[in-house]
């Protein structure tokens, strides 16, 4: 009997060495664009300038008919601790210790389960508004963060473009804002918003702003005034991107002046970004894109149990932020569709230190407007024990995107944001 070495709660969890790199590098390179490019916005807010034309003012933005928010589960969630195959046999032996007891499961069906710590997405559930799919991801297995996160975001594969796939999506139209994709919360912007089209990535909408002292207000309006004339006219890359920064905090002065209902949401930064983008969302200026990150879901040590461990605090985190966000869009939520998604789903059995090493399929979770909900999507390969076991992959993550893309963008070519897909679709979403 092999020995397992003692693991208790309040010990503290590492993650792989390539995600706390991952982690590190993404948060410089916010510092070091910020100056770059951003050096007149707040701390922490970059205008990343494309090669589009720019909407001239705010009262110009139109009303989207749609948006979509895409969250990043970063660090590989564990889709079969989150949606349980309560019906296939090998789960129960594959995780004698950390498996998801089929009696706690919610929304249960004779197959899958939901994991307790989504009990704040119930009501979304019987409302039909989220549904999960599973055995999705990448075509090929890909266990590095940093490869598998930039071939998720960028969504074409066999491209030497560094072109992500909402920017093609912002970028189809030639008028277009860095409002039209925004990314919210700490560290760079994801790869999915970069490209030709402009974009914006804030720490915190009230980020958004021109920096300096802001307890005279006069003297603020002064100062931005004269930096206005300053630049005016100004044709290089630093006037255009001085622009840009003109042009973000302007359009988004409306989002700012939304009441926020951070108290609703639980600590940390996921609920902080979904605050703000319903902020955002409220305020109707146009913008189609949020993107929002929750991480920590690298779990290889002490994924824990239901009494303890990071699973059940994660669970606990995104389940009670979406549902805060979801009631917190008002008369804009008949707008919104949720995505959540990582970029690679763990190994089949759990190791010895109560947790599980990276793997290969995962789980989709798609919320909110337009969604054909309260079911369970995709076909089941079935587990196999070893310990080099993955759950494999039989649905293209991109055909869950490229649907949503189709029935929630009306006139969007799946072809144009995902080029070299066949699109076949899932049936997540209901026919536009």
């Amino acid at each position: 009997m092999p020995h397992h070495r003692p693991v208790t709660p309040t010990e503290q969890q590492p993650c792989c060495a390539e995600m706390s790199a991952l982690t590190s590098a993404l948060t410089t390179d916010l510092s070091r664009r910020g100056v770059l490019r951003g050096g007149l916005l707040a701390a922490g807010a970059t205008a990343t300038v494309g090669s589009a034309v720019l909407t001239a003012s705010p009262a110009a933005a139109a009303s989207a008919s749609s948006v979509l928010v895409v969250l990043s589960l970063r660090g590989a969630m564990d889709g079969l601790s989150v949606v349980v195959p309560h019906g296939d046999p090998v789960y129960y032996r594959a995780r004698p210790r950390i498996a998801v007891p089929s009696s706690q499961l919610l929304a249960k069906d004779g197959f899958f389960g939901l994991h307790p710590g989504m009990k704040p997405l119930l009501g979304l559930w019987r409302s039909e508004e989220l549904a999960f799919v599973h055995a999705a991801g990448l075509p090929a297995p890909n266990r590095s963060h940093f490869a598998a996160m930039e071939e998720l975001e960028d969504a074409a594969p066999g491209s030497s473009l560094r072109e992500g796939w909402l920017n093609r999506l912002v970028g189809r139209s030639s008028d277009v804002s860095s409002s039209d994709g925004v990314a919210f919360g700490p560290g760079a912007a994801p790869t999915s918003l970069a490209g030709r089209a402009p974009t914006l990535a804030a720490q915190a909408l009230d980020d958004v702003s021109i920096a300096g002292p802001t307890w005279d207000a006069s003297r603020a309006r002064q100062r931005e005034r004269g930096l206005r004339t300053m630049w005016k006219g100004e044709k290089g890359v630093l006037g255009r991107a001085m622009d840009e920064t003109f042009t973000a905090v302007e359009e988004l002065a409306p989002a700012r002046r939304q009441r926020s209902r951070a108290s609703a949401y639980p600590d940390g930064d996921l609920g902080a970004a979904l605050a703000d983008a319903a902020r955002l969302i409220r305020a109707d200026l146009g913008t189609e894109v949020i993107t929002v990150d929750q991480g920590e879901w690298d779990m290889h040590t002490r994924l824990g149990t239901l009494e303890w461990g990071r699973m059940i605090r994660n669970v606990d985190e995104l389940a009670r932020a979406v549902a805060a966000f979801f009631g917190d869009l008002g008369s804009q939520r008949s707008k919104v569709t949720l995505v959540a998604l990582s970029e690679f789903g763990r190994r089949v059995e759990e190791n010895e230190d109560l947790g599980l090493d990276h793997g290969y399929g995962n789980v989709m979770m798609v919320a909110g407007a337009g969604v054909r909900g309260g079911r369970y999507l995709g076909r089941w390969p079935g587990l196999s024990l070893g310990a080099d076991s993955d759950l494999l992959v039989t649905t293209d993550y991109r055909q869950v995107l490229g649907e949503v893309v189709q029935k929630r963008f009306s006139g969007t070519s799946v072809s144009e944001v995902f080029p070299g897909l066949r699109y076949d679709p899932v049936g997540v979403l209901k026919a536009a």
